[in-house]
């Protein structure tokens, strides 16, 4: 069967199709938006995007992106507050072209990171999160340095389990966890030391998407084509992805590296 935007958006049509639910088609953008149509908040999906995934991943890329879309717009049906949830607020990552505000303008709430990836902050609510934005801030009474000490202490109580790989004596750790944050292990400065102290080569991190976190034990040139490629891989059928790049990690620094091919960096 050949997939192609028009299909993919009369399969996602039926499968989200809710009374209480309003489909809107970006013909230009190739864009669906599905909305709740009490409060008028909803969710855009890239069509182009999901057919490449389906190209890849077939039914299981839709699966994903209903999932996604189901647990999204029950989020944002749920009124969310931060008072009492103190210890379910959490930094995510996510890539600069992320919008810095919801679709009703109201800005999020935000810190810069790298030039690729910037933190936002979100509620966590068991199978989804619930982004912070001024309006919520405001209307509890708390300000972004609150937000911010929260987010940072609850990150460090994650789990930092890693994995490991090596490929022509380079070592490859992963962690992913799955439980939406695993990226956000990038902001945990006392991990990524801990990491550094195991390193010798050099240290490159990578989070190509929301659900995992890449550091690498580079030792030679093909530890950098391996690590590109593998980043590459992931950036493509990651949920919610982030970066193809990497970073090197250097006296508690993160700075982008362009590996552009075998034996060439910068």
């Amino acid at each position: 069967m050949k997939m192609d935007s028009q299909r993919m958006k009369k399969e996602l049509e039926a499968r989200l199709l809710q009374d209480n639910r309003t489909f809107s088609y970006d013909r230009k953008k190739e864009q669906l938006r599905i909305e709740n149509r009490e409060t008028n908040k909803g969710i855009t999906i890239s069509l182009p995007e999901l057919v490449g995934k389906w190209q890849d991943k077939k039914d299981r890329a839709i699966d994903e992106v209903v999932y996604y879309v189901e647990q999204g717009l029950q989020a944002m049906e749920n009124e969310v507050e931060l008072t009492g949830q103190e210890k379910r607020i959490y930094p995510v990552i996510r890539s600069t072209s992320f919008p810095i505000e919801k679709s009703e303008g109201v800005p999020f709430i935000v810190d810069e990171h790298t030039a690729e990836t910037r933190i936002y902050y979100a509620v966590d609510q068991g199978k989804t999160y619930r982004l912070i934005d001024e309006s919520l801030l405001k209307a509890e009474g708390w300000n972004h340095q609150q937000i911010r000490e929260m987010a940072m202490f609850n990150v460090r109580s994650l789990s930092t389990k890693v994995k490991s790989d090596r490929v022509a004596e380079n070592t490859f750790y992963f962690l992913s966890t799955n439980d939406g944050y695993d990226a956000s292990r990038i902001l945990n400065d006392s991990f990524l030391k801990e990491m550094s102290q195991k390193i010798t080569g050099t240290m490159a991190v990578a989070v190509p998407h929301q659900d995992v976190l890449i550091i690498a034990d580079i030792k030679n040139d093909t530890g950098y084509d391996v690590l590109a490629q593998m980043t590459m891989s992931f950036f493509a059928n990651g949920h919610v992805p982030i970066t193809a790049l990497s970073f090197l990690y250097q006296n508690g620094e993160l700075e982008p590296i362009f590996i552009l091919g075998k034996n060439k960096k910068r």
